[in-house]
């Protein structure tokens, strides 16, 4: 597939080709399940970008891959959208997704499971998975996710794409469909560090519509990339222990190639993984009870038929219209929310997230940036995961980012025995994404990794 930054060069009838491409693609991929239908176009001009479906497009149907949204179309373009008009690109089909970005494997939507292009027994990862498989497959230019604890770094990094979360602020939140909204982050899934630039500057820059949105203009990355700036990269000593070997192999392998490059690599610690998944998950799940108690049948999508009164309306739309991971989640979510366990629970993980983010405070103190694995192992196949804590542990590594608001790019440094992509992210300071893609620029160049 032509790359980002080659396309914004081709003329209107060249674009149309490719689109017609891409469609021909996805008939031909179709048990990827990555598009969620044919892909069509938001505007009749621009380099096509796929869309999570999550993030509204003006008279797409939209509905966070759940049964509870089929039917509704909407009625407004979310901020990213209409940047992305602005840039000469255009919305180019729906991604598939964990329903209302809940998992790490896109096997929860109502649109069933999405599957590794790089190999189809594995999971793509998630909430992301279509977004990432498409791209990885080669039958979309670059996409746009959403990433709450990983959602687009953790499936970029399975599939072998580069995937960047921005700092939080930095791209507007504006029509999409909130899970945590203090956690909540658009950014682009790419075939390359350049085109995540490209993307990124895209879509990035203050906006009205968005009370979170930070007061700075849209981003200049792209022009200013540098693979021969130099940083101090942090490593976190004995943050890997819940890695496999394989994934801690490589860990040390991309250290001494940061050090060959000429990186100054300084040690570092930082508090137990166990209390980021602890924290995120109560922050997370009772950010998202309170998001999706809208989804009651009255205003959106479906609505349960044969009832009786309003609670039994709600009570049916809901039970017929949530999967079981967003009950799952909706539950425990009103859990530490509620009378008698908040002081216990949420209040509690509202204070570990402060010293979460004091912890990276003091590692930018004497570091650029830091070098952690993206998850603890490769993409596990359909089925490696028997309960839903399990699933939850993929996410150890990415978490803490959102928790803390900082900016993170996932790319791939190898891959494993098994031919399957292995990746490393780097987290930055706030608002300092030009430093993450320069350092991982200058990487990529050195690596030069071909997947097949």
């Amino acid at each position: 597939m032509v790359t980002l930054k080659k396309a914004l060069s081709l003329t209107q009838e060249e674009l149309k080709e490719i689109k017609k491409e891409i469609t021909h693609q996805v008939h031909e991929n179709s048990e990827l399940n990555a598009y969620i239908d044919e892909p069509v176009e938001s505007i009749s001009s621009g380099v096509p970008i796929l869309i999570k479906d999550n993030i509204n497009v003006k008279n797409w149907e939209i509905t966070c891959a759940s049964k509870i949204l089929k039917g509704y179309v909407s009625p407004y373009n979310a901020s990213v959208i209409e940047k992305l008009h602005q840039s000469g690109m255009c919305a180019y089909g729906r991604a598939n997704m964990d329903e209302f970005a809940m998992g790490s494997t896109t096997e929860t939507s109502c649109y069933g499971k999405t599957k590794n292009p790089r190999d189809t027994s594995r999971v793509p990862g998630g909430s992301s998975g279509g977004s990432a498989a498409a791209v990885a497959g080669g039958f979309a230019i670059a996409a746009l996710g959403s990433d709450t604890g990983g959602s687009i770094r953790q499936p970029a990094g399975y599939c072998g794409c580069v995937g960047l979360k921005p700092t939080y602020g930095r791209v507007s939140r504006y029509g999409l469909i909130a899970y945590s909204s203090s956690l909540d982050q658009i950014g682009p899934i790419t075939q390359n560090v350049e085109d995540c630039a490209i993307l990124f500057d895209a879509i990035s820059g203050h906006d009205k519509m968005d009370s979170t949105s930070a007061l700075l203009p849209s981003t200049q990355t792209f022009s200013k990339l540098d693979r021969d700036r130099r940083f101090k990269i942090a490593i976190l000593d004995g943050y890997l222990k819940d890695a496999d070997i394989e994934i801690q192999r490589a860990y040390q392998e991309t250290i001494r190639t940061l050090e060959s490059m000429g990186h100054q690599i300084v040690s570092k610690t930082m508090l137990d993984t166990s209390y980021h998944i602890s924290t995120y998950y109560i922050i997370c799940t009772a950010e998202a009870s309170s998001n999706l108690a809208r989804f009651d049948g009255v205003r959106y999508g479906n609505r349960a038929q044969h009832v009786d009164n309003l609670k039994d309306l709600y009570i049916k739309t809901r039970s017929q219209g949530f999967g079981e991971e967003v009950k799952r989640r909706i539950m425990l979510g009103s859990f530490v929310l509620s009378s008698g366990y908040y002081d216990a629970y949420y209040s509690k993980a509202q204070k570990i997230r402060k010293l979460i983010h004091k912890q990276y405070e003091d590692i930018f103190c004497d570091a650029d940036m830091i070098l952690s694995p993206v998850a603890p192992s490769v993409a596990p196949k359909f089925g490696a995961t028997h309960s839903p804590l399990e699933m939850y542990l993929s996410d150890i590594y990415t978490i803490g980012v959102n928790l803390a608001g900082l900016p993170c790019i996932s790319l791939p440094i190898g891959k494993s025995k098994e031919g399957l992509p292995v990746a490393m992210q780097l987290i930055g300071k706030s608002f300092d994404e030009q430093s993450l893609l320069d350092a991982s620029y200058g990487l990529e160049q050195n690596l030069d990794i071909h997947f097949d």
